[in-house]
């Protein structure tokens, strides 16, 4: 078997250490045997349907999210479709917002800046805030407790009938107000949990790569278990330091 992972502007949304999530996905399926090819798309590239089994979305600072949200318009269409058909994608931070309804900057001035257009792929906006919201996170989810760090301003609000990711522990999550954190659309995934995410819940890297392979080989897969101890040991003892 082979996946084909997509980095969505990895040249331009690849802050607090997100690249580590790329990773772990692709090692954790090489140790089953499976080939792994990590496809960069920036802007200007074309994405074509089905060339993608899975997508990867990281974090940047807004004159990134500038660049980036003008060429993911041209990309939407084709990101919703693959969505829709079940292709996992997760989004931290920066590009968890910009698979939203929009995101609406702060000025130096303090006034609220233009919109910049999301793809709503969830149903959600996040709005630029003068409170910065950063520290070590761990969320209650479908997948257990996930863990992870947090640094943002923007604060998120998902909209009605929308599902969050998890329910917040620790941290502030979206919006620091409601709990919730992240959200979950199909096998889509947006949040903001750097840190980075997956090497910390390889639960939540297995279940990516699982509904990835799912939907490619059109077939009920089961992953090769692995040895995880170490990684079960470092997951258990961050719950615990961090709740």
């Amino acid at each position: 078997m082979k996946l084909i992972i997509g980095y969505l502007y990895s040249d331009l949304m690849n802050i607090y250490g997100d690249t580590g999530n790329i990773i772990a996905l692709t090692k954790r399926a090489e140790w089953r045997g499976i080939d792994v090819e990590v496809k960069h798309i920036s802007i200007g590239d074309s994405l074509k349907p089905g060339t993608v089994d899975l997508f990867f979305f990281g974090g940047g600072q807004d004159q990134a999210q500038i660049e980036v949200a003008k060429d993911l318009q041209k990309k939407a269409t084709v990101l919703k479709a693959e969505v829709e058909k079940g292709v996992p994608i997760l989004a931290i931070c920066g590009g968890y917002q910009l698979l939203g309804e929009f995101y609406l900057p702060r000025l130096a001035s303090g006034k609220a800046g233009k919109p910049l257009p999301g793809i709503n792929i969830f149903q959600s906006y996040t709005e630029a805030s003068n409170d910065r919201m950063i520290g070590n996170i761990v969320i209650q989810t479908q997948f257990g407790k996930l863990v992870g760090f947090e640094n943002h301003s923007g604060k998120t609000y998902l909209k009605r009938g929308a599902l969050p990711l998890g329910m917040v522990i620790k941290g502030f999550g979206n919006n620091g107000k409601d709990k919730t954190e992240g959200c979950i659309y199909k096998n889509a995934i947006g949040c903001y949990m750097h840190g980075s995410l997956l090497p910390k819940n390889p639960v939540l890297a297995d279940w990516l790569l699982k509904k990835a392979l799912e939907v490619k080989y059109r077939k009920d897969i089961t992953l090769k278990p692995l040895d995880d101890s170490l990684e079960s040991s470092a997951h258990q003892s961050a719950v615990q330091k961090f709740s």
